[in-house]
């Protein structure tokens, strides 16, 4: 491990990748035009480019100056971010990205464990909110066009009602045996997604939360139709969003039984099975190039992680 993924290492401790920001929303200032225009002015801003990458230099995030990017397209309205304790504004555009030297579009998924708390709670804000954007430019009811109001915290039809920007709870639970030591083993799945890819990647479980449904019932109730494994009191560990679009993927362990069969549901999962400790360890390690597992920004990384150091 080189020093910076180390250092990053050291910051994310016990938290996802993307769970950490040290911005301040600061959503009184939402309502107040005559400062958000004054922070404009001064405001440092992150250019998310249609296909969801920002410009990345090393490790650190490229944020540019109001001045640097004049906004014409009012589908690239100014989206208000927070401020950093000293007062600084922060914007986020949705736009072409400009040439930056030395500096190379990525997706968040690709380098979120990588960057600082500040760059990261900055890109996943942005990242979500440009993404809301996209998909609400009109009213739901009448199909009329929407305006954006509050710094990009609203957007209002002609009707004037207000939409607001959405997120969708998702669960996300590592499976394992309650045994400890080397020998102790997690239920992994690898998604149709990634079926042709050229080595299958095997991750934790996830689902969706259903209408009138808790957290903890989507998590049995996703192991049962992806495994047709029994699960029962499922333990909070902690969540992070993941603006794919909007998702809020809250984390959970849950006990299995390695003996009940496993059945895959065909149209989520092309295979899935129980790992060992030792297994993943080694293909984390750099040991076993057998088979992959999630990248380091997602937090069924951390799960697993978690889980090799013994929950």
């Amino acid at each position: 491990m080189n020093h910076v993924h180390a250092q990053r290492a050291a910051e994310l401790g016990e938290r996802p990748a993307l769970a950490r920001s040290s911005l301040d929303r600061a959503a009184f200032r939402r309502a107040d035009p005559q400062w958000l225009a004054d922070a404009w002015l001064r405001a440092q801003v992150v250019v998310v480019g249609p296909d969801g990458k920002a410009l990345i230099r090393g490790t650190e995030l490229v944020l540019l100056r109001s001045a640097e990017l004049p906004v014409t397209d009012p589908a690239a309205a100014p989206l208000f971010l927070g401020v950093e304790p000293d007062g600084q504004p922060f914007f986020a555009v949705n736009a072409e990205l400009p040439q930056v030297e030395g500096a190379r579009p990525m997706h968040l998924w690709e380098v979120g464990a990588d960057l600082s708390e500040r760059d990261a709670g900055v890109l996943a804000q942005a990242l979500a909110l440009v993404r809301w954007h996209r998909d609400h430019m009109f009213a739901p009811k009448s199909g009329q066009p929407t305006t954006v109001e509050q710094g990009g915290w609203v957007r209002r039809d002609a009707e004037g009602e207000l939409h607001f920007p959405r997120t969708d709870p998702a669960v996300i639970m590592i499976v394992h045996d309650g045994v400890a030591g080397p020998q102790g083993r997690a239920l992994l799945g690898a998604n149709v997604m990634w079926a042709t890819a050229e080595k299958r990647r095997y991750s934790t479980l996830a689902g969706f939360v259903e209408a009138g449904e808790s957290a903890e019932a989507a998590v049995i109730r996703e192991v049962a139709e992806e495994c047709g494994v029994t699960v029962a009191d499922p333990v909070y560990v902690g969540s992070q969003p993941w603006p794919y679009p909007r998702s809020l993927m809250l984390g959970f362990t849950v006990q299995g039984d390695p003996a009940e069969p496993v059945r895959t549901d065909p149209e989520e999962l092309v295979d899935a099975r129980w790992f060992t400790r030792a297994e993943v360890a080694a293909v984390l390690d750099g040991s076993d190039d057998s088979f992959g597992l999630p990248n380091r920004s997602s937090i069924a990384n951390h799960l697993i992680r978690r889980w090799l150091g013994g929950l």
